[in-house]
């Protein structure tokens, strides 16, 4: 996927389309954690459609919950949700910076061999 250290940079044109292609893959990630959280809430917790979809993108997004959980089902699908969350983000931020921090690799090292 990624050129070695003794090719030559990308060009900007297939270098954007790299970029292009990692935040589509996290928007995929973040489509499918929102909608299973958004589900989740609304099926496991009883939730209305806009308070699941609340609930979830504030878990996601790291602010926290916002509606009290009655059920212990809940409580634990909103603990085992919130883990996915956290490392989510973490692998998402990891996609979107990936092609940037090759660049900056291959450009540092382009000189070196």
């Amino acid at each position: 996927m990624y050129e070695h250290g003794k090719q030559p940079l990308l060009s900007t044109a297939k270098f954007l389309k790299r970029v292009a292609r990692h935040w589509l893959v996290g928007f995929e990630v973040l489509a499918f954690g929102l909608g299973s959280g958004v589900i989740g809430y609304h099926y496991v917790a009883g939730l209305s459609w806009i308070d699941s979809l609340l609930n979830a993108a504030m878990i996601l997004g790291g602010m926290g919950p916002v509606d009290p959980l009655k059920t212990n089902d809940a409580k634990i699908f909103a603990a085992c949700y919130a883990l996915f969350s956290g490392l989510a983000f973490i692998g998402i931020v990891s996609v979107l910076l990936a092609p940037f921090v090759h660049r900056l690799l291959h450009l540092v090292h382009a000189g070196e061999g």
